[in-house]
Parts: structure tokens; sequence; C-alpha cells
């Protein structure tokens, strides 16, 4: 099989089939990413992945490419793992990469193949993608469309891969029915030599490709609505962590994506939000879906709201344009969407900082991953190499990504290091008795 696009979706699930005992090769446009991956090195951050890498290089299982010649002649399975970002100029997914994907390797295929779309994308994309197959691929050799959404969570993604909590699959035949089946037949059968079970949904096209989306703007909608009730909480004395932890026991809400503060990001949750209302709108049922609009709002307010709590904790407040912080020193923790990656992809965090810069703060940041690519897309601000040189001389610390390190920070220690002891904690991940027992003002989101 051969995975087109070896970003973080197909280099993790390339290295994962690897390891399942299938044959694989990896294909991308850009040269430095094989050339990466093809040495045992990772482009990007993913737990536990460098080590499936290099240990299936090793075997030969895996292999990388930038010839597509070689992946027509090398595949039976291909997985369509290319980016669909947002539109330029509109919330629309951009099919380009796709399309370019597909018709290139479509023009040199030589024998009968699956073309399996795993990359997050627009209902009514399966149908396109065949219509381009059978527009470009010669006349004499069969090629299908498939379907198998991804479900990846970043930090976790290899054990998604490996463990999945369910596997949907959509095919137009019998024959590319079994070869997709086959294709997953090591999922399945690692699940029965760990004695686990993995759901199966065999459905049609429309529902796989909704499958992904539906379940990001669900998972959006309940961090929005916790978000909600925070600001509720906070005018009213309220905790919303108490207030969170108490329905999340209903079962039919449960627990998780219930914690309040600065808001979701990364590259799938915002950009699938986006794309779902659009294309509604699209379909002519924009009005069944216009609350996920305001979702999207209350998540981008957060942003802002931790801009004017930072001036608050100050005593600087907000002037006609805004908060005004003219020269207050802070220091943001955090600067990845969240913790465990290196992904800065409409990260939350380092919005923030760049929004405290432009009130005026001189704003230092630490991440123990995220610094590199935060530097390049936000190279005015400070980078430090190291938490306590980034809370050095702080009048304002603010705690924007959960990372463990963070969330275990001996405040005392920190004491004599900042130049007032406050901190915003904007994940609410830390004891607020405990930072305010050892002298500093502690502020949360919905909890005082």
């Amino acid at each position: 099989m051969t995975f087109l696009g070896v970003g973080p979706l197909g280099g993790t699930y390339a290295a994962c089939y690897a390891e399942l005992g299938y044959e694989v090769l990896g294909y991308d446009v850009d040269a430095g990413r094989v050339e990466k991956f093809s040495a045992g090195e990772l482009p990007f951050h993913e737990n536990g992945l460098e080590e499936l890498v290099r240990k299936n290089l090793a075997t030969g299982r895996l292999r990388f490419t930038t010839d597509p010649d070689e992946v027509a002649e090398f595949g039976d399975v291909h997985f369509l793992c290319v980016g669909t970002p947002s539109r330029p100029d509109s919330h629309s997914a951009d099919l380009s990469y796709m399309e370019s994907a597909v018709t290139t390797l479509a023009t040199r295929l030589t024998r009968r193949c699956i073309i399996v779309g795993k990359s997050t994308v627009p209902v009514g994309t399966s149908s396109w993608v065949q219509q381009l197959i059978d527009k470009h691929s010669p006349k004499n050799v069969e090629v299908e469309v498939a379907w198998s959404p991804e479900f990846l969570q970043e930090a976790n993604a290899v054990q998604d891969v490996l463990r999945p909590n369910r596997v949907v699959l959509a095919a137009q035949s019998d024959w590319a029915r079994d070869l997709l089946h086959a294709a997953h037949k090591g999922v399945f059968e690692l699940a029965a030599l760990e004695d686990r079970h993995v759901p199966l949904v065999v459905t049609d096209f429309a529902t796989a490709e909704l499958v992904k989306v539906a379940a990001n703007a669900f998972l959006s909608t309940k961090i929005s609505f916790i978000n909600a009730m925070s600001d509720i909480c906070e005018v009213t004395g309220a905790d919303v962590t108490a207030l969170a932890r108490a329905i999340g026991h209903d079962a039919r809400i449960g627990n998780k994506f219930l914690r309040a503060g600065i808001g979701f990001g990364g590259g799938c949750l915002p950009k699938d939000l986006r794309a779902l209302s659009a294309r509604a709108e699209e379909l002519g049922v924009g009005e069944s879906l216009r609350f996920l609009s305001e979702i999207d709002a209350i998540n981008i307010r957060r942003r802002s709201k931790a801009v004017r709590m930072a001036a608050d904790l100050t005593g600087r407040g907000s002037g006609p344009a805004g908060p005004e912080l003219s020269g207050v020193p802070i220091t943001v923790l955090g600067a990845t969407f969240k913790p465990d990656t290196d992904d800065i992809r409409d990260s939350p965090a380092l919005d923030i900082a760049r929004r405290l810069a432009g009130a005026g703060a001189s704003v230092t940041v630490y991440d123990p991953l995220g610094v590199d690519n935060a530097r390049a897309q936000e190279p005015q601000l400070r980078y430090a190499a190291s938490l306590m040189e980034a809370v050095d001389g702080a009048e304002l610390v603010c705690v924007l990504t959960a990372w463990e390190e963070f969330r275990h920070l001996d405040p005392e220690a920190l004491t004599d290091l900042v130049a007032s002891p406050r901190v915003l904690d904007g994940m609410n991940c830390l004891d607020p008795q405990l930072w305010r027992n050892a002298g500093w003002t502690y502020r949360g989101m919905g909890r005082g």
C-alpha cells in the first residue's frame, strides 16, 4: 500500500501499517520531508513515531519516495493523506492538493487498484475524485475510489492508528470492499490478539465523508459550551471546574472536552468546523448549522478575553483601543495548541501571545517543543530556552498550554524570579490554593 502525503496523517499511518506487517511506500512532493523520513528522522513531533519509522525502515517494509511512477507501480491500495486546508478566499476546504495527488497518480496507473480517501473532506468529494480518476487514468485500467476517514489525535496518533476506537469503510463494489477490508486486516488481528473489539461501520460514501467533520463539530460545541458557562460562573461566583465535573458524571454528556480555558485550536477543529458550515451553505442547508458560527465565535472570543484578563491582573485595564499593556513584561508558557506536540497551527496560546505584544506588552514565550515553529511564525516575540529564563522578571505569568511541566510547577520556586507573583491559568490546569498559599495572585477561567 502507498500513502500519498506523509505529513502528520500519512507519515503516521505509513509507519504504523508497516508495523502491522504491510509493505508500505510513503510519497510526498516535499523532498526534504521524504529525506528526513528516509533517514529515520521526523519533520514533526509525534509520540512514539520515530521509533516505528526507524524499526520498519530497517526491516525493509517501509520506504519513502518522491517518484510518482514508483508509487503507481508499487501499490494495490493508495491512501490519500494530503492536506485540505481552508481556501484563502473562504472557509471552504481547499482540495487542490488532493486534485494534484489524484491526477498525478491516475495517469501513471497500470493495474487494477483502489484509491482510498483518508483526508478530511467536504461531503461529496469521493464522487469528484472518481471523476478525476476516470478522466486521467488509462481506459484499460480499472480504478475505484473507496473511503476510510481518519480519527487521529495529535500526541496519540500512533495508538489511534494501531488501536482505533472505530473503523469506517465505504466502497463501491464487492471487490473494492474486500480489498479495503484486507487493508485493515492487521488492525483487527492486533485487536483480537489483545482481546479488544474494534467497532466496524460499513456505510455509504456521504456518511463516511461526514463522520470526521461531524465529530469535530460536536467536540468543538462541547468546548465552546463550557467556555460560555465559564463566563456565567465568573459573574455569579460559581466554579466552572466543579460545574464541568458535576455535569460530566452524566453518561449522556461525559467529562471529556469539558475543560474551560482559552479555547480550541490546531489544524483540525477550527478548520473542520468552518468547512462544515461552508459546505452546508453550498448544499442549501446553511440555516441548520448556523449555530456553528457562534461556536466558532465563542472560541475566538476566549483569546481576546485572556488579553483583557491580563490587563486586569496587571492593573492596566482597557482603554478606547482595548487593553493597554505598554512595557509590561509578560511570560507566556505554551506556544503549541496542545501539549506533547510541536504543532502551532491556529494555536490559541501563540495567538494570545501575539495579541499581548500587540497591546504593548514585552512578551517572552517558552514551550518544551514548539519554540522553533513559533519563532518562524511570530518572530517579533522573544523566546526563552528554559522555563526559568522565561519567567525571570515577569509581572505576569500566563499558562496557556497544559504541558505536564507547567501543571506541576512549584510556585514557591518561582517567587524570587518574577517581578510580581501573578498567574493567569488559561487552561485551568493549576491548583489555585497551592498558588495562593505561595503568595501568588491567581486567576483562572471561570473559577475566580
